[in-house]
């Protein structure tokens, strides 16, 4: 499995040891924790893909852990645990948990799980940037339009001929489209 790096996170010994065996013979790097300090240690020296983690440990709440790694994208997050309530797997989906095991999980059900947490992973990263590319784009449009106005109004120019002139500008100096509407805001400004 392209030698993705797996944190199992849990205060059970005997469950970490079986899981490490298993997902080190399927091919993944594997790292264990038995609580909250040393999981931030991992985390910050290694930046797993996926963290497999349970929800009660000794000072660590597994669903506060969920939440900050979610938020802050460390990896895909699977929890492992003994708790089935409806109002737990709600948070833990708020929380932005990947998938949700049950303890005793079966073995037959780690690689499905693993696979379906990293996919629903990436998918998410890949909208995120799609977002972030969308918002950029949508702000050097708005950027070159005022740059447009600017021109038209300095120069006496059409629309057509303004946005000709920046393109212009770019080509010959190098620097994209955005980087010349700025030029001219920032003169513009300063005017």
């Amino acid at each position: 499995m392209e030698n993705k790096q797996i944190l199992v996170v849990d205060d059970n010994l005997d469950l970490r040891e079986a899981l490490s065996d298993y997902l080190g013979r399927a091919g993944f790097e594997v790292l264990c924790a038995e609580n909250g300090g040393v999981m931030w240690q991992l985390l910050n020296d290694h930046h797993p893909d996926l963290i497999i983690l349970d929800i009660m440990m000794p000072r660590t709440n597994g669903l506060e852990v969920a939440e900050i790694a979610s938020k802050e994208r460390l990896g895909a997050i699977i929890m492992l645990t003994a708790y089935s309530e409806a109002a737990i797997v709600e948070r833990a989906t708020r929380a932005g948990v990947s998938a949700y095991l049950v303890k005793p999980y079966r073995a037959q059900e780690i690689m499905p799980t693993i696979q379906v947490a990293l996919a629903r992973y990436r998918e998410i990263h890949a909208m995120e940037n799609l977002v972030v590319q969308v918002q950029e784009q949508r702000e050097t449009d708005q950027q070159v339009l005022q740059a447009q106005k600017v021109l038209m109004e300095r120069l006496d120019v059409s629309e057509q001929e303004a946005r000709r002139r920046l393109q212009a500008q770019a080509l010959a100096s190098n620097r994209s489209l955005r980087e010349v509407a700025e030029a001219i805001l920032l003169t513009a400004d300063l005017q």
